[in-house]
């Protein structure tokens, strides 16, 4: 944050004054422009990072703190966190922490993830289950712990106006060859969201979707040839502070009756995601007989739109 920026951090006319975000992954990339995003827009926030390397695999302190500093040298007020999202104890903490810091929780942030590339066929069971575990499950324990204590809010008459915003990714939206655990967790987090979104809006809690684009440790490795930065004084269309701007948003009153919504944000373009729908279909009316179902395959094909294309697919 520039000293013009924290000048408007917790005023009034900021995006999220007075409101007290969880950002999971925080120490870096993504997560990291998220939480000095949310601070400047006048959110108090808890930067959650356990200092990982990028297969999960310890890898010194935590940049938890470094990015707290940085918060609090432009006037904002966040804390550090280091638990593991993916532990259901742990992501009982991290919530706490929000809780025993500022005195309430309005927004979850869930970005935190590894990485475990590899084809299919060579996929081991261990890292089919590390990707899952950080990605699908840390969501999962997190905005758990989180819609819980809303739902006490809520049924105790409190006003709740809380907010859930999830990380998928294009892989999870299309596939990506080479990532299939990685893919079928973000797919996941997909159907997770609209879930959230229709369960909770009861209790006053919205549930979105981000598909991001932008230069990180997972990035630079998998997509190295399009994730390098422009000569200097050029737009950076894949910096990772792009994106937080619209998880802002979602993060703020504005968004309140947006919910069950996936978006795809790099650069400077922000487009819906528009997922499954009912298409072309065929009712007999009666129990098909399987050689009848060749040539109704067919024209139902004929009639639906082509599939996009699997990211790294020839």
């Amino acid at each position: 944050m520039s000293p013009a920026d924290a000048s408007t951090a917790g005023r009034g006319g900021a995006l999220c004054a007075g409101r007290v975000a969880v950002v999971t992954g925080a120490g870096r990339g993504l997560g990291r422009a998220h939480a000095m995003e949310l601070a400047r827009q006048g959110a108090a926030v808890v930067v959650n990072d356990r200092g990982v390397a990028l297969d999960g695999s310890p890898a010194g302190p935590s940049p938890a703190a470094e990015v707290v500093a940085a918060i609090e040298a432009a006037g904002g007020r966040a804390v550090a966190n280091d638990d593991d999202v993916a532990d259901w104890d742990g992501a009982a903490r991290l919530v706490a922490t929000a809780l025993d810091a500022f005195g309430r929780l309005d927004v979850v942030v869930n970005n935190a993830g590894v990485l475990r590339d590899r084809m299919f066929v060579t996929t081991t069971e261990q890292e089919w289950d590390a990707v899952v575990r950080v990605h699908l499950r840390g969501h999962f324990a997190v905005a758990r712990h989180a819609a819980a204590y809303w739902r006490d809010q809520a049924k105790a008459g409190e006003p709740v106006d809380a907010r859930i915003v999830n990380t998928t990714s294009g892989a999870g939206l299309l596939g990506s060859v080479g990532q299939a655990a990685y893919s079928a967790a973000k797919a996941a987090i997909v159907g997770l969201t609209l879930v959230q979104a229709a369960e909770l809006a009861r209790y006053g809690v919205t549930a979105n979707a981000i598909a991001p684009a932008a230069r990180t440790r997972m990035t630079e490795t998998a997509f190295a040839d399009t994730m390098a930065a422009p000569e200097p004084g050029r737009f950076d269309a894949m910096a990772p502070e792009n994106v937080s701007p619209l998880v802002a948003w979602l993060a703020g009153p504005a968004s309140a009756h947006v919910t069950g919504r996936v978006f795809e944000v790099d650069g400077g373009r922000v487009a819906l995601a528009e997922g499954w729908r009912h298409g072309p279909e065929a009712d007999k009316g009666a129990r098909w007989e399987p050689r009848e179902l060749g040539p109704v395959v067919e024209e139902l094909l004929a009639k639906a739109e082509p599939p996009l294309q699997v990211y790294g697919a020839r």
